[in-house]
């Protein structure tokens, strides 16, 4: 397993800084945030992206994932979601989900992370009918996966109509696709009642890549600094050497944007012990 740290931690920097100070730690992967400020498509042409390939090849640094789940360049954290009442919505994001996956294969990027479909409001239809919006609406972006040889894993959050295990499990199953699994945010899980090294178990075959923070005992949606919260990570490891995964494990600590580059040492200093 490899350790990456995320840009959307940085959003105060560049992107290209923000990769030279990830590097400088000792990191070896950044997943990188695909929204302003950094890697937005529509502000990436070809040879925008050439650069920044160059760019990373020169810090020895591979892209873990690309982070596809917000769009504040449009909205905001969730919207517009897959499972918009409006069409035009719902092709905003497929249409991003589809230039992630593109500037995913331009830099060598095996996944791109999205959305556990949205956030249900109160006047939305039933969730299974969600459910199937959320199915066929991002098919055809599962399409271009398979052309692109870029996975698309879908992120369970607290609040989406996929949040748990089950639901995520239920939701995959329905897809004969390869290039379709799961992010796995193991401080989700946690916020909704599971045991995050049970689901490493559980949810092998499906995941990709994973998220990681520490939360606190109460269970509350808030990425912490590994080690200040109740995240048993000894077990979390253990389990994820077991099932024999040999991919990225992403520091996603956007909540703490004032000080970036001291949060992303001392995670990287805490979780040595457990690599």
């Amino acid at each position: 397993m490899k350790l990456a740290f995320s840009t959307n931690a940085f959003k105060q920097y560049s992107l290209e800084n923000s990769i030279v100070e990830i590097g400088a730690i000792g990191y070896e992967g950044v997943e990188i945030l695909c929204d302003v400020p950094h890697l937005y498509p529509p502000l990436f042409p070809k040879q925008r992206l050439s650069r920044l390939n160059n760019f990373l090849g020169k810090q020895h640094l591979e892209v873990s994932n690309l982070n596809a789940f917000t769009l504040y360049a449009v909205d905001d954290v969730y919207h517009p979601s897959w499972i918009e009442m409006d069409k035009h919505s719902t092709n905003i994001r497929l249409m991003h989900t589809i230039d992630c996956l593109k500037a995913a294969r331009f830099l060598g990027a095996k996944n791109i992370s999205t959305q556990g479909g949205g956030p249900q409001t109160g006047n939305a239809q039933d969730r299974k009918d969600l459910l199937k919006l959320f199915t066929k609406n991002i098919e055809h972006a599962v399409r271009i996966a398979e052309s692109e040889k870029v996975r698309i894993l879908v992120e369970p959050e607290p609040g989406l109509i996929i949040e748990n295990s089950s639901q995520i499990t239920e939701f995959l199953k329905s897809f004969d696709s390869k290039s379709i699994g799961m992010n796995c945010d193991l401080g989700h899980f946690f916020c909704v009642g599971e045991d995050p090294a049970q689901v490493v178990y559980q949810l092998v075959d499906y995941i990709g890549h994973f998220h990681l923070a520490d939360i606190s005992s109460d269970r509350v949606h808030n990425h912490l600094l590994p080690g200040m919260g109740s995240i048993n990570f000894k077990d979390i490891f253990d389990a994820i050497s077991s099932v024999g995964y040999q991919g990225f494990i992403t520091v996603e600590l956007y909540t703490y944007q004032d000080n970036p580059i001291e949060v992303a040492n001392r995670a990287y200093e805490y979780l040595q012990k457990f690599l």
